[in-house]
């Protein structure tokens, strides 16, 4: 089994400062990263300009792997034209070489037959977006019951639908995989997996939130290590990176030490 390849989601430690959060995925040996358009106060959305994010990235020896993420990505419309226009630029000039793309996840467009054409015409509309850019489109379904897009083989069927196969790929998230409870991978269409755990005992899966998603421990109850030896095992050879919610993630003083035990962890169990 060849050595994990970690990723370092800016959600790890989303209180550090663009240039601080790549110093920390240095420290710890990891070459690639993901930033977010979401962390108020922070680059993308404090004003940073691309060229300041890509010199940044230069700097530390580092390859942006992807922004995260246009939200409702398949509830298109004009506004959400501009809003993946905006991003789209953005990934290029700042040298991010995907672009996640997030279903709507709020109870809606969940009828079927309406969310397959919804999924079908959104990624139809960013195929030639993203293809003029040279960026990639990862579509990462969500496991949530609510959620428009649960299935990582729908979300085949549509890319394979509007011939995207050299257009976008599947975004796995351990988190999600595990709430969907679908059993196909998927691995020649992964361009990158998602890692984090559940330690809480006393949380159903249903009740599972971002909240309870901390880094990844020997009490994890996701099955990280059998759902990452699984993928590799299956022909995935790319990134895997750190994405924890919960805030006694966010809170600690020291994200390197935790990050590092559980790389750690999981280079020993993988």
């Amino acid at each position: 089994m060849p050595p994990v390849r970690f990723a370092l989601n800016h959600m790890a430690a989303p209180s550090l400062p663009i240039e601080d959060f790549f110093a920390l995925a240095t420290s710890l040996g990891i070459d690639a990263v993901e930033i977010r358009n979401d962390l108020a106060g922070n680059a993308i959305l404090d004003g940073t300009s691309p060229e300041t994010v890509a010199q940044a990235a230069e700097r530390h020896g580092l390859t942006i792997l992807s922004i995260n993420a246009l939200q409702r990505f398949n509830e298109w419309k004009a506004t959400r034209a501009d809003e993946a226009r905006e991003l789209i630029d953005y990934a290029k000039a700042c040298g991010a070489r995907a672009l996640v793309l997030v279903p709507k996840n709020d109870g809606t467009g969940r009828a079927d037959g309406e969310r397959q054409e919804n999924l079908r015409q959104s990624l139809a509309s960013l195929k030639p977006m993203l293809n003029a850019a040279g960026i990639m489109g990862l579509v990462e379904p969500l496991g949530f019951e609510i959620c428009s897009l649960r299935s990582k083989a729908e979300a085949v069927a549509a890319i394979d639908s509007v011939a995207g196969r050299s257009t976008f790929k599947l975004v796995h998230d351990t988190f999600h995989h595990h709430l969907a409870g679908e059993e196909q991978l998927f691995a020649d269409l992964t361009g990158l997996v998602h890692i984090s755990g559940v330690s809480d005992p006393a949380v159903s899966i249903a009740d599972m939130r971002d909240p309870h998603r901390v880094l990844v421990a020997a009490d994890d109850r996701l099955d990280n290590t059998g759902q990452m030896r699984a993928l590799i095992e299956a022909g995935y050879a790319g990134p895997f990176s750190f994405e924890p919610f919960a805030a006694t993630v966010h809170d600690l003083k020291d994200p390197a030490k935790a990050l590092r035990a559980s790389m750690d962890y999981l280079s020993a169990e993988v």
